[in-house]
């Protein structure tokens, strides 16, 4: 990567409870500790127009059909591409979820046509590639718990455990296709400890 001399695009994926959040704001404040330039961003959310969208997603009251949603997704994650992604090559860019979550999600979780979630990721992607992916993992026990603590919940962290296991289990598989490429966290260790070995793991890549 070199001479191409982009800077790294690191994901931080996991289900609802699982920590992804907590991490990439550590990792935020251990880049601006260091003065390394960064840009993070959610998904869905990111631009104005796209937390718009994400704001439609994750109403409680809003019931879309599941194409729907796959596509409300996939339309914050064109916002992002064109507005923020493309517009920060010179930034190490933090994504909180990113084309993983879409395929756990909507295909391992509501069991739409993998190929056709793959095709529209690589339309709006195009040559843009991940460099690297914190998968955070989470025992069903703490998943509850933590869910059970949110004082309010989205459209998204209240469906049955079973669809979180199928999508947490997606998301393994997903992992497990490219090893080199992904870090699975334990988030049912201690903070501390996980902080650490994504900290040690930042380090390399950058």
């Amino acid at each position: 990567y070199g001479a191409m001399s982009k800077k790294p695009i690191i994901v931080f994926e996991g289900i609802e409870g699982s920590g992804k959040s907590l991490h990439i704001q550590n990792v935020s404040k251990y880049l601006k500790k260091r003065k390394i330039k960064f840009i993070k961003i959610r998904e869905p959310g990111g631009t104005k127009t796209s937390e718009k969208i994400r704001h439609l997603i994750l109403k409680k009251k809003n019931k879309f059909n599941k194409k729907t949603d796959l596509l409300l997704y996939l339309a914050a994650r064109s916002e992002n591409i064109e507005n923020i992604i493309n517009k920060n090559k010179n930034k190490i860019i933090l994504i909180d979820r990113f084309i993983d979550s879409t395929l756990a999600y909507q295909h391992y979780g509501m069991k739409i046509n993998k190929k056709i979630i793959n095709q529209l990721n690589d339309f709006l992607l195009n040559k843009i590639r991940v460099t690297f992916t914190f998968l955070n993992l989470v025992s069903e026990k703490n998943m509850k718990l933590r869910l059970s603590k949110r004082k309010s919940l989205n459209r998204y962290d209240s469906f049955k455990i079973k669809f979180y296991k199928r999508v947490q289990s997606g998301f393994i598989k997903i992992a497990n296709l490219n090893k080199k490429k992904y870090l699975k966290i334990n988030s049912n260790l201690p903070i501390n400890i996980n902080k650490k070995i994504i900290t040690n793991k930042i380090n390399e890549i950058i």
